[in-house]
């Protein structure tokens, strides 16, 4: 019994520390529930976070699926205003056409055809389409495209003496290359 007399740990001191202090299980018992509730409210900002992250998500994909139908109607009908302005050209030119099959005068047919190809020639010019000057001009293979070569008296070497096929500028880019015969100066 005397190792009995000794023992000081007792079931009354037990919840007591060394130096008889509250009880360390309380301490860690209000650290964690204070960490229970920042982890629950870390967790409520996961979801709030992961709900606008979905949200916007979702309005990408409805925007670029949006985007993606406007550029197809946009490539599908981005020249409808073109066209617009050639329908009465073609109207014209079925105008001259029936009246040259009616058995009209030529030159009434001549003059509707050149009327109606200024038209046409205002109707590109709307939409930044010009003809390019070719003849008597210096040859420029940027915007010209030589299929024959000619002696000329007249056209100085290396100038253009005929246009076959006239060229056109879109803007400031070539929509075609006239094609044109090169002078090559006087026959010797």
């Amino acid at each position: 019994m005397a190792d009995e007399e000794q023992n000081t740990n007792t079931i009354d001191n037990l919840e007591a520390g060394p130096s008889g202090d509250s009880p360390v299980a309380g301490d860690s018992s209000g650290e964690l529930a204070a960490a229970r509730e920042a982890l629950a409210a870390k967790m409520e900002e996961l979801k709030a976070l992961n709900d606008k992250y979905l949200r916007q998500a979702a309005e990408f994909d409805n925007y670029k699926r949006l985007a993606q139908r406007d550029q197809r109607e946009q490539i599908k009908f981005g020249n409808e205003q073109l066209l617009k302005e050639l329908l009465p050209v073609v109207d014209n030119l079925e105008r001259a056409i029936k009246a040259a099959k009616e058995g009209g005068s030529g030159d009434g047919l001549v003059q509707g055809v050149d009327l109606t190809l200024k038209q046409l020639i205002g109707a590109l010019g709307k939409f930044g389409v010009q003809p390019v000057a070719a003849v008597g001009q210096p040859f420029d293979p940027a915007t010209q495209q030589a299929v024959a070569s000619v002696p000329s008296e007249e056209i100085p070497e290396q100038h253009v003496v005929e246009e076959f096929q006239r060229g056109y500028r879109l803007h400031d880019r070539i929509l075609r290359a006239a094609m044109v015969s090169v002078s090559t100066g006087p026959s010797a």
